[in-house]
């Protein structure tokens, strides 16, 4: 079996807030993209997503835990010349106006990784500028305009194809639709997918909207405060959540054609990362908690295959339910040690 494209475990980012005070924004997270897989991470804000992005590209240092590019540990950025077989991985931000120089046109810019990787002749850059506006769907006279010529979602475009200049062969996409209006987060949705499928590229997709990610990954990990709690195949995972939070997250998606039960929010506000619940740290929120579950932290283990869960529901350990409340508790699949 082949070794994934991107490959994070038991990741920990620490952070130091008001001089003394330790916040695990990711606390022993795992997660792994396949080659040419689509794998969305969402979760709440506050649960870790972008720090774990960060710490997957090298722009924050893991306090613990290794991340792993095509079998190469990934280093944190420094202002010396970065390895060149890590180039290969890249991020696009959520905003693309902040992440774009205003000064300069956007040929330049997406000339800055042919120049500095040496990626096409000098004589062909403009070429290679061209090819790849028309990859994100732009036109090639987009390149002698400045950023603030083009909407939010022809930013994004532009931002995907610089990151796309350097050749890669992991993008890691950091919140890239939420400042997008509708029509603009389905046109870029479905570019990745396009540009997934067409250049065999590997996506790491972080989003707190799970109807998008429902549209466009092939693998959902989901993350509550800085631990993972489920992973697993897109549809699986939609139609038969095996932990509270994906199904209290999944319960909260409007149905856009009105059909159905209005959507719940989750009760409560994710808590500090740096006083976490004891034992599970969704109990105070969980809705099937019991004893154990303020007891015990449950791990990540499989409960079917290519299915994982930290939840002791998912262990039949939970306590016998009632006949009224059989069918609201959540299906227990038998633990594959």
């Amino acid at each position: 079996m082949s070794k994934p494209a991107l490959d994070l475990r038991d990741v920990e980012v620490v952070y130091e807030r008001r001089g003394r005070e330790r916040v695990r924004a990711v606390a022993g997270a795992s997660l792994a993209v396949e080659r040419g897989q689509i794998v969305g991470l969402v979760g709440e804000s506050g649960c870790g997503k972008s720090s774990l992005a960060r710490a997957a590209v090298g722009l924050v240092r893991p306090t613990a835990g290794t991340v792993v590019f095509e079998g190469r540990e990934v280093t944190p950025l420094t202002r010396r010349a970065r390895a060149r077989e890590l180039a290969r991985l890249q991020m696009v931000f959520q905003n693309p106006y902040s992440s774009l120089n205003p000064r300069r046109k956007i040929g330049s810019q997406l000339a800055d990784a042919l120049d500095a990787l040496d990626l096409a002749p000098r004589r062909g850059r403009r070429a290679r500028v061209a090819e790849l506006l028309e990859l994100v769907g732009l036109l090639p006279s987009a390149a002698a305009r400045y950023p603030h010529q083009f909407s939010g979602g022809q930013r994004q475009r532009i931002a995907v194809a610089r990151a796309l200049a350097a050749d890669p062969s992991v993008l890691v996409l950091d919140e890239p639709l939420a400042s997008l209006d509708a029509s603009a987060q389905a046109q870029v949705a479905n570019l990745l997918v396009d540009l997934s499928r067409r250049l065999s590229l590997s996506l790491l997709l972080i989003s707190h909207d799970l109807a998008i990610v429902r549209h466009v990954a092939d693998v959902v990990s989901v993350m509550y405060l800085g631990v993972m709690v489920e992973t697993g195949p897109t549809q699986p995972l939609w139609s038969l959540p095996l932990h509270p939070y994906t199904e209290a997250l999944i319960g909260a998606v409007p149905h856009p054609d009105g059909r159905g039960f209005l959507p719940e929010a989750l009760p409560g506000e994710v808590p500090d990362p740096a006083r976490p619940p004891a034992a599970c740290r969704f109990h105070p929120r969980c809705p099937y908690a019991f004893d154990r579950c303020k007891q015990e932290d449950p791990l990540l283990r499989r409960v079917a295959p290519g299915r994982t869960a930290a939840c002791w529901l998912q262990t039949g350990s939970g306590p016998p339910a009632r006949p009224a409340e059989q069918a609201q508790r959540l299906p227990l699949l038998h633990t594959e040690e």
